[in-house]
């Protein structure tokens, strides 16, 4: 009877009964990578190596331009400490047709002013950049979603303003583009509410959007999803799922699931070591491990080797440990 009534619960919550089930450990593959603390960076799986890049140290100097690679996530590589892109503050990063692309994001330094950016740049080998473009179609941004679908990357909302902005700021436009260089408006208005500092995620031929909000002047959280099969006619998938409203969370594809992991919340000010799972974007499992990386925001993940990485991100203090979990292929059998 216990069980029926745990399982029920469960089900009304839009968790599977996976949720109670015990999860391999995470395990710390190092305390302190090589390169400085920070988060918000750019990060890609790219030809065998994890490739961190830029990111945040504070916000009263410009943030960092150096790109580092790792074959296994102990030993890192500094292929470049300056790169040519300066907003490199919460960009969008992504490897696609045999190259790393970072665009947007958000400078604030000793240049006048501050900035959002809508170049594109691309390397193949992450010590020579290339500018696609100096001004894409979609609006400067930062804090966008970006996945490749159906043969070309996707750009999806974010935010045009980070300290300073508002909710007129916030953006739920769709673009894509198979180049880099010529950006296509698929909807100027996706039907989910505008948001920045959410994620998105692309598994059995249809793009997902979820969770982010907004940061200043007024804090708003999601724990909706949205669906798509064209990036044009969205669905919610749900309203509420199961995991806290958050920003500044980090997702992957593993396993044949979409993943939501860590973040931060406001009302109280918290940030979360967890890690949730789904293959619908409506039921939603936690991962329940024993042993895995305390609770942080805007850390960089990747997906390599087979297995599901976590790297820096703001516990605070910042950090560079970097943490990896493996999950054999049949773990999830039977659900």
């Amino acid at each position: 009877m216990k069980i029926l009534l745990v399982a029920l619960i469960a089900s009304l919550f839009g968790v599977t009964a996976s949720a109670q089930k015990q999860a391999p450990d995470w395990v710390r593959v190092t305390e302190s990578a090589e390169w400085t603390p920070r988060d918000s960076a750019g990060e890609v799986a790219y030809n065998g190596r994890l490739w961190l890049f830029g990111g945040w140290f504070q916000s009263y100097e410009a943030p960092p331009r150096d790109v580092w690679s790792s074959p296994d996530g102990k030993t890192w590589t500094r292929v470049l400490d300056a790169a040519p892109w300066i907003h490199s503050d919460l960009p969008m990063t992504i490897a696609f047709n045999d190259k790393m692309w970072i665009m947007g994001g958000w400078y604030n330094g000793r240049l006048p002013g501050h900035s959002a950016s809508n170049q594109v740049w691309w390397s193949a080998d992450g010590a020579a950049w290339q500018q696609a473009t100096p001004n894409a179609g979609w609006s400067p941004r930062l804090a966008a979603a970006l996945v490749e679908f159906k043969g070309k990357m996707w750009l999806l909302g974010g935010t045009e303003n980070y300290y300073f902005g508002d909710a007129s700021s916030l953006k739920n436009d769709v673009w894509c583009s198979a180049d880099g260089v010529q950006w296509e408006q698929v909807t100027a208005n996706a039907g989910w509410p505008p948001r920045g500092y959410h994620q998105a995620a692309v598994l059995d031929g249809k793009m997902y959007v979820f969770g982010g909000g907004n940061y200043v002047p007024e804090y708003a959280a999601l724990n909706d999803v949205w669906v798509t099969e064209d990036g044009k006619t969205w669905t919610c998938a749900t309203e509420a799922a199961p995991w806290h409203p958050r920003l500044w969370f980090s997702s992957a594809v593993y396993r044949d699931r979409m993943w939501v992991i860590g973040g931060w919340s406001n009302n109280p000010s918290t940030n979360w070591a967890d890690a949730w799972h789904s293959k619908d974007g409506k039921t939603w499992a936690k991962l329940e491990s024993s042993v895995m990386w305390r609770e942080r925001h805007e850390h960089s993940v990747f997906v390599l080797d087979d297995k599901l990485w976590v790297a820096g991100g703001m516990i605070p203090p910042l950090n560079n440990e970097v943490w990896s979990l493996y999950i054999p292929p049949d773990w999830f059998a039977g659900e």
